[in-house]
């Protein structure tokens, strides 16, 4: 925000030079990003009397002018403007004045062969806006020639360009900034005086809230005899100041309002808004907008509401974006001769999501977004009302209101012990580390508006705290956090940790870094997502002030980003995804919050980076088998032996290619093939997906890490296979014949079994309906010896009895 130091000196008592104000305003919290001295762009504009004005003989368009500036002898200066006459007041740049706006130096010169000595200047050449074709002109009144043009022109000033953080609200008036210099320096806050008038409440319009969450309070005026004209000088020169273009005095006075209280206020046309409700009473309503209304608001854009816009409405028809813009058809005309003017105080949520439905942001906006002080609401209404009856000549016949508003009222306990913990030692008169005492904080607190009465405990108070500062401050924290801020950051002792050592990862995060590289190894590219998804599913955690309303619960699984972000990447002819996502899931039970680790992945891109390998245009699909396989490939290589169960707890995967991984008894999660349904919905490839608790994986892990690794000599012996083939029930896992087989050859220790492989499976002709022919290789192997068929036979022999008994399979080989 622009801050007028001349404005400024108005509201608050204060001496100090431009760049102390903004050093203490920075150490504050408030940083100061910029000073602009208005007052070296017009050193040396002095004003002048145009005594004689006399077309140039060498020159159509120039004028020869003799102009008194105050001095023994008038000037002559050469002129090219267009209106320029005798008997002007003029501003005039001496001999020797720097004008920085056209970056000219004022010299004695020959213009077309006349000595020119100065020049007569416009705004523009002053650095300001100026929509006159020509140089400026004074009004006689209060001009002497001579002075300087700089306190008629507001050029006598110093702008603070102050950015304050996004809780503090009131630093966006400047009142507030007035009272947050007064705490600062101790200076006397002179806050406008509140005016009395005396306010019919007229049957003229009515006040309709159906929302009071939305709206709390709503304030409706009517005004009558209203002249639209251009604002007095003061005034503009105080809006330029701030940045704001003058327009009427009428739209001047609610932009000076906003300015300097903080309150956003709106001016409608009294007749346009009676020719828009169609009928009488004329009643005023806030409410959500309806699907498929429009309005024109007063950018000339033509918006489309959305069920979220919040929309002022005369006799239930949209005539203004609540807290946002008003509308095209009901702006203040030149011609306007009644006004209906609007105070209320809006919710600062709901104009969030409303201003970001229509992606359109104001200053009122702005405002209400972060909170406005609601105390003041009368007061910037009455203080707006009284300028309009003075500078505009407006009669006030009717005013009407609602007012759902609660109690602003809030005390907080600060405890002394609690603030010198939370801050530490400060540094005492000699410079020795000492704590904050109740002589230190308590006239911080007071400069702060704050009220403290003691309580029965010792070093203890209850704070008071202002309506002012009613949206930021809520704890006792909030307090600390005040009462450093003013003592002074500096004037906190530095205190090093009485230890140092060099950091390291928990074994937890080592153990995630191991399997984010195992990932990695295997081709798959890790992903990360916002946890933020879609509200609308079962049990799923709904935050309160999401960034986005499109975006405001917390995903309770992984599967659906990871989804999103394939068909992103097929769609965009970069081929089916190979990736995997490490991040929290929440979910709900009854009243309880939960949370969780996961990792899920998905597989389905083809793991040969090349055409070349394969025939032109042929597309290559993983299988299912070749997903399994990668991973089970980085659970093995952590170390980790898993199971796999039929099992299908999602139904967008494919009920017959889905199971779960087992892993010491303990279920890790699922991998399965993705249900041809929502495959062909997205128009996808064939993929797999995984998704693995990790807290329960990396407790497995680190369960593995504290047993010692032994070493095992590889065999220089060869092995010897033995194979087997049997029918077998389908609905039989190789997982449960592989389970069979080791128990009947002695186990996975001190076993001569070494390896079982699954090398065909067969169904169809000639194999029994329900049935499947499975063909296995084992291969029987030691460390010292060549293995003979006396000891490999009888093993094999009681694998086979194992599997006809428990089975019943009939061996083929």
């Amino acid at each position: 925000m622009r801050i007028s130091l001349n404005w400024l000196k108005n509201l608050v008592d204060i001496d100090l030079s431009p760049e102390d104000l903004a050093e203490q305003l920075t150490l504050a919290g408030f940083e100061v990003e910029d000073i602009e001295d208005l007052r070296t762009w017009a050193d040396g504009v002095v004003v002048g009397k145009v005594l004689t004005c006399e077309s140039h003989p060498n020159a159509d368009k120039l004028r020869v002018c003799t102009v008194d500036i105050g001095e023994a002898e008038p000037s002559q200066i050469v002129c090219g403007a267009p209106n320029v006459k005798a008997g002007l007041y003029v501003p005039v740049a001496t001999l020797g004045t720097y004008l920085p706006t056209p970056d000219l130096k004022i010299k004695k010169a020959k213009l077309r062969g006349v000595p020119s000595a100065g020049m007569i200047c416009s705004l523009t050449e002053l650095g300001l806006e100026s929509e006159i074709d020509g140089i400026h002109s004074f009004e006689t009144d209060g001009v002497a020639v001579g002075n300087d043009v700089r306190p008629l022109l507001g050029l006598d000033d110093v702008i603070l360009d102050l950015t304050s953080t996004a809780n503090r609200a009131d630093a966006l008036s400047m009142v507030g900034v007035a009272r947050e210099v007064t705490a600062l320096t101790g200076a006397k806050l002179k806050l406008p005086a509140t005016p009395k008038l005396e306010i019919p409440s007229g049957k003229d319009v009515k006040v309709d809230l159906s929302d009071a969450e939305a709206c709390p309070a709503y304030i409706a005026t009517v005004l009558e005899n209203v002249t639209i004209a251009p604002s007095p000088g003061w005034l503009q020169q105080r809006l330029i100041a701030a940045g704001t273009r003058p327009i009427n005095n009428v739209v001047d006075i609610t932009n000076y309002i906003l300015l300097e209280w903080g309150q956003p206020l709106h001016a409608f046309d009294a007749d346009s808004l009676e020719t828009l409700a169609k009928k009488k009473p004329l009643t005023l309503g806030v409410r959500l907008a309806k699907s498929g209304e429009t309005l024109t608001t007063l950018d000339s854009q033509k918006r489309k509401l959305q069920e979220q816009t919040l929309v002022i409405t005369a006799n239930d028809q949209p005539v203004a974006l609540g807290g946002v813009m008003g509308g095209e058809e009901t702006e203040v005309k030149d011609t306007s001769t009644r006004l209906v003017l609007e105070a209320a105080l809006f919710n600062s949520l709901t104009i969030r999501r409303s201003a970001r439905s229509q992606s359109l942001r104001s200053e009122a906006s702005a405002r209400y977004e972060r909170g406005v002080n609601e105390s003041q609401l009368e007061t910037a209404c009455l203080h707006a009302l009284q300028l309009l009856v003075d500078l505009t000549g407006a009669k006030v016949v009717a005013q009407q209101r609602a007012d759902h508003r609660k109690s602003l009222e809030r005390s907080i306990e600060l405890r002394l012990d609690r603030v010198n913990h939370v801050l530490g030692k400060v540094k005492g008169k000699k410079g020795e580390p000492t704590d904050l005492t109740a002589k230190d904080i308590l006239p911080i607190l007071k400069s702060l508006s704050f009220d403290t009465t003691p309580t029965n405990r010792p070093e203890t108070w209850t704070v008071k705290v202002p309506p002012h500062r009613h949206s930021d401050i809520e704890r006792e924290i909030d307090l600390v956090e005040e009462i450093a801020r003013l003592y002074g950051y500096d004037n906190f002792c530095e205190t090093l940790p009485a230890k140092t050592e060099l950091g390291t990862l928990s074994s937890q995060d080592a153990l995630a870094r191991k399997l984010r590289e195992a990932f990695r190894a295997v081709g798959l590219t890790e992903l990360i997502h916002y946890s933020w998804v879609k509200p609308g599913g079962d049990d799923q955690v709904v935050v309160v002030n999401p960034l986005l309303v499109e975006f405001s619960a917390l995903r309770t699984e992984m599967l659906t980003s990871l989804l999103n972000a394939c068909q992103r990447n097929w769609e965009q002819g970069n081929g089916a995804l190979n990736g995997f996502e490490i991040g929290q899931v929440f979910w709900k039970e009854g009243e309880k919050l939960k949370e969780a680790r996961a990792i899920a992945g998905i597989l389905g891109g083809d793991p040969a980076q090349g055409k070349w390998m394969r025939t032109a245009n042929q597309d290559y699909a993983m299988t299912w088998f070749e997903a399994k396989g990668l991973l089970e490939r980085v659970l093995s290589q952590l170390g980790l032996s898993v199971t796999f169960q039929s099992d299908c707890p999602d139904q967008r995967l494919h009920p017959g290619c889905t199971a779960a991984l087992i892993s010491q008894g303990a279920k890790l999660g699922y991998f399965g093939q993705i249900h041809p349904q929502v495959q062909q919905e997205r128009d996808l490839p064939t993929v797999y997906v995984f998704e693995l608790n990790l807290d329960l994986l990396l407790e497995q892990l680190a369960r593995l890490q504290t047993k010692a690794t032994l070493f095992s000599t590889y065999s220089t012996y060869p092995a010897a296979d033995r194979d087997l083939a049997f029918f077998i029930p389908t609905e039989v896992t190789v997982a449960e014949i592989e389970k069979v087989i080791r128990k009947a050859a002695g186990g996975r220790k001190q076993s001569l079994l070494t390896a079982i492989e699954l090398f065909d499976e067969y169904q169809g002709e000639h194999v029994p309906e329900g049935q499947r022919s499975l063909a296995f290789r084992l291969l029987y192997q030691a460390c010292d010896r060549t293995l003979t068929d006396e000891e490999v036979n009888p093993i094999h022999q009681k694998v086979r009895n194992a599997l006809e008994k428990q089975f019943k399979v009939s061996l083929r080989s």
